[in-house]
């Protein structure tokens, strides 16, 4: 007989009752390497299904922020509140782990699907209003196939949307601020706006500011000479590579795509497609995935905002402003990927982000080694195969070198700020509230 993982064997009994909030889970058996409810298969089939409704709820995030050209903080923080929000009202029904938001009350009943449809719903519609045609739509669909006291469900579900709103109303994401150009070396030159995201209020983790980098190495250190010569090299438009080209290109998620952290949505989609998950832990997945990324944002914009560092176009024009005996300047020096980067060059949002939700990724499954296909926004035409969730996150981080718009110092530090973030959410949040919390460091 096959061992199912620890994982497994934790959550499986998450499936629970998609009828009413009376109903208990049906008791668990195994056996060779499946999972079967004793005398009630069907219930656990249409159980593991709905972790398509998950899917689809971020499907149409990702639509949505695409058409708007939205910010990677507005994107991450988006699929966090959508996600906290389907979390919160299944997990509210089933009251058998710790609210990322949203306690449980007298109205948490219903079936959870309805609920958490309707929690996504509201919490989109709330965020764009002017798309509510589309939400009622997709509202409708994930509705069609849910049964029991469907207004109860959707009851709770538009309390919990409703508080999840309220709660990050003030959140540090608005107004929109901008900092003014800089000038001299080492500072990046342009204005660039959203630095109020530097103070964007955590979902998850108790303080932000200890992310924050302690800074890039100094413009005279050989630390940077060094990393000035490799990016000089493997950034330069000069020195065509067909397939650090491709890399960069297919991580490239610039405006118009659903960004960094829409791509780790549909790594999670990927997996969960093939591996689905019951709805509760579908759920838990995708807010634990949400928060980690969405509080990745502060730190990496309050270390953008506190050092302004130049980035490597500028940085490489300039090297005889720089101090450092060990840089040459190259005055026609070019990207790979083209432009110069529309904020300061450190750290890199795309390591941060790309770690958060790896490592979230692979403590929740507890298993790095989980292959997938995927297909991002600025490569529509084709999909690349990684092993691993840190595979694609390596990948990730390198192509902003490969393209020609980071340093690797800055690489290396979004990477450890990430992957702190992720190490945290998984530690301290969405736990069980009674029995075993954890299978070493993965959450059960």
């Amino acid at each position: 007989m096959k061992t199912l993982s620890p994982f497994l064997l934790a959550n499986v009994v998450a499936v629970g009752s998609m009828l009413g909030c009376t109903e208990q889970a049906a008791e668990v058996s195994r056996t060779e390497g499946e999972l079967v409810l004793d005398g009630t298969a069907e219930s656990v089939g249409s159980a593991l299904a709905d972790s398509q409704l998950v899917r689809d709820w971020n499907q149409k995030v990702i639509a949505t922020v695409k058409a708007k050209t939205l910010l990677d903080a507005d994107i991450a923080r988006a699929f966090a509140m959508v996600n906290v929000a389907m979390y919160d009202a299944v997990n509210g029904i089933d009251k058998k782990r710790t609210s990322a938001l949203v306690a449980p009350t007298s109205l948490a009943c219903g079936p959870q699907a309805a609920a958490a449809a309707q929690a996504a719903h509201d919490v989109l519609g709330g965020l764009f209003p002017d798309q509510l045609a589309a939400y009622d739509a997709q509202l409708a669909t994930s509705l069609s196939t849910v049964h029991g006291n469907v207004a109860r469900g959707k009851s709770w579900g538009a309390y919990v949307a409703a508080h999840v709103l309220a709660a990050r109303a003030s959140d540090g994401s608005t107004p929109t601020e901008t900092q003014a150009a800089g000038a001299g070396p080492g500072i990046f030159r342009a204005a660039w706006s959203g630095v109020q995201y530097r103070n964007l209020v955590p979902f998850a983790v108790h303080d932000s500011s200890v992310y924050v980098s302690p800074g890039p190495p100094a413009l005279t250190s050989v630390d940077y000479a060094a990393a000035f010569a490799e990016e000089k090299i493997l950034g330069s438009a000069a020195l065509p590579d067909d397939d650090k080209l491709t890399i960069f290109k297919f991580w490239s998620l610039g405006g118009g795509t659903s960004q960094p952290p829409g791509a780790w949505i549909q790594v999670a989609m990927a997996v969960t497609s093939a591996r689905p998950l019951p709805l509760g832990e579908a759920t838990r997945l995708f807010a634990l995935l949400g928060m980690a990324m969405a509080d990745t944002v502060a730190p990496t914009y309050q270390t953008k905002f506190l050092f302004r560092h130049w980035r490597p176009t500028t940085a490489i024009r300039e090297a005889d402003t720089d101090g450092n005996d060990n840089t040459a300047q190259d005055a026609g020096w070019s990207a790979r990927g083209g432009g110069v980067g529309g904020t300061p060059e450190h750290w890199s949002g795309h390591s941060s982000f790309s770690a958060a939700a790896a490592e979230t990724l692979a403590g929740f499954f507890c298993d790095d080694g989980i292959a997938f296909d995927l297909t991002t926004d600025s490569a529509p035409a084709g999909a690349r195969h990684y092993d691993s969730f840190s595979a694609a996150m390596a990948e990730a981080g390198r192509s902003r070198i490969f393209g020609g718009l980071h340093f690797e110092f800055s690489n290396q530090q979004g990477l450890k700020a990430g992957r702190g973030v992720a190490r945290e959410v998984l530690k301290s949040k969405l736990l069980k509230k009674s029995g075993q919390t954890h299978f070493g460091s993965c959450p059960l």
